[in-house]
């Protein structure tokens, strides 16, 4: 009765999570409607308009992030531990998973047409080119994904499963964690969402699939974005499209 318990009570929607969502929601609000005041005023600390995005962005995900693991530190906790009773098997099943993911996301693309890219997308490549590597994976190989896994596994299935069936909740956190990243002048046009549908169907699958584990579903995503920004810095700007 006691593990019963203890488990009901960190899967229970807190105060934290409440401050982490708002947070979460208000800068992402305020950032669409109003990112180009931000911009200005970031301007007038940082004169490089790159150094000005990753300042904002870092901001951003740190502050979300401090909420986000002061709310969820016992689960984080508990996952690592259950991973490190399967080191073999989760070093293993990280990278095929990653590749899974390569794979829906492709026949995701080709069934819905030649993808578009994001806003959101065209931001982190632009970061990606005039921002250090030593800068740029702190951000989005550890900060984004903690925060986004948190808000989109964690609280939307982990926790919103306990009050509503766990399909639905699958559906919802499929739904907004696309959603979410296509915010922008394209809409939620389907060649945009494409990308990130498949990555957010694998992720949930692996979320599910581990028993709610958040720190697998973690070192996924983590390591996606990693492969991502590898590829992005190995790659010499004149081979990089301009059009």
């Amino acid at each position: 009765m006691g593990t019963i318990s203890m488990r009901a009570r960190l899967y229970r929607f807190n105060a934290l999570d409440a401050v982490a969502v708002a947070a979460y929601v208000g800068f992402t609000v305020y950032f669409t409607f109003a990112g180009e005041s931000v911009e200005r005023m970031m301007l007038r600390l940082f004169s490089d308009p790159a150094t000005a995005s990753y300042a904002v962005n870092a901001v951003f995900y740190a502050a979300v992030g401090v909420f986000a693991l002061a709310s969820a530190w016992r689960i984080v906790g508990r996952d690592i531990k259950i991973l490190g009773t399967r080191p073999w098997f989760t070093l293993g099943m990280i990278p095929l998973a990653v590749v899974v993911m390569l794979i829906v996301t492709a026949i995701l693309v080709a069934a819905l047409g030649t993808a578009q890219t994001s806003e959101n997308q065209l931001g982190i490549q632009g970061l990606l080119q005039r921002v250090p590597a030593w800068l740029m994976v702190p951000l989005l190989v550890v900060l984004g994904p903690f925060v986004e896994e948190y808000l989109f596994r964690h609280l939307l299935i982990g926790k919103l499963s306990q009050y509503v069936n766990i399909w639905i909740c699958c559906a919802i956190s499929v739904g907004v964690f696309a959603s979410i990243h296509v915010v922008g002048r394209e809409g939620l046009a389907l060649s945009a969402l494409a990308p990130y549908l498949g990555m957010a169907l694998v992720l949930v699958a692996v979320y599910v699939w581990t028993g709610k584990n958040l720190m697998f579903s973690y070192f996924v995503h983590a390591a996606k974005n990693l492969l991502a920004v590898v590829l992005i810095y190995a790659i010499p700007p004149d081979f990089l499209p301009t059009g």
